[in-house]
């Protein structure tokens, strides 16, 4: 019983000094989640999934906004929105950016399997973003998940490489989670 309470107070103190930093602390299941997620992401796994497997110069539909850069992640904390926030928007991002990319593939195509297990990741880690609502997050943030979601809003579209939309996610993750979850750089 002492040694709970020593570590909820400890975590608690590491929580402290996240937040003092203005690092919110992402939860241990969404350290863990993204952990595997980076594993799956791996350099060669997305160059034979969503390179390889695919025509020269394949491209998928996606909203604008569904393109999710490391130099929006930084705009975005400029303009003060909350690590949270900024997680909770990748989640959507990315989680639709696979399911764009699965909608194109018949099942027998050698990037299925990938593309699934991809998709029961970010299923999994839906259940730790079932707790945020919309309104707990910033305007900005609120406004771009309704857009990501919203039907026919594919006029605002452009073409992209299954392999591109990977690499952000990847690199947008390690920013988000790299500090908080301890990751060591990779």
């Amino acid at each position: 019983m002492t040694a709970t309470i020593n570590m909820q107070q400890g975590y608690a103190a590491v929580l402290c000094v996240l937040a003092v930093l203005g690092l919110e602390a992402a939860a241990p299941g969404e350290c863990e989640l993204t952990r595997l997620l980076q594993d799956k992401l791996q350099y060669e796994m997305r160059l034979q999934y969503m390179k390889h497997y695919f025509p020269i110069d394949y491209t998928v539909q996606v909203q604008y906004e569904e393109v999710l850069r490391p130099s929006n992640i930084t705009r975005l904390r400029n303009g003060t929105v909350s690590e949270a926030a900024l997680r909770y928007l990748w989640f959507h991002v990315s989680s639709q950016a696979v399911l764009r990319i699965r909608e194109v593939l018949p099942e027998k195509h050698p990037s299925w399997k990938y593309t699934q297990e991809l998709c029961q990741l970010f299923d999994a880690l839906g259940e730790e973003y079932s707790k945020y609502r919309q309104t707990d997050v910033e305007t900005v943030v609120a406004d771009l998940v309704k857009l990501i979601h919203s039907a026919g809003a594919e006029s605002r579209s452009k073409a992209v490489r299954p392999k591109a939309l990977l690499d952000n996610c990847l690199k947008v993750m390690r920013m988000l989670y790299g500090v908080p979850c301890r990751w060591e750089s990779t």
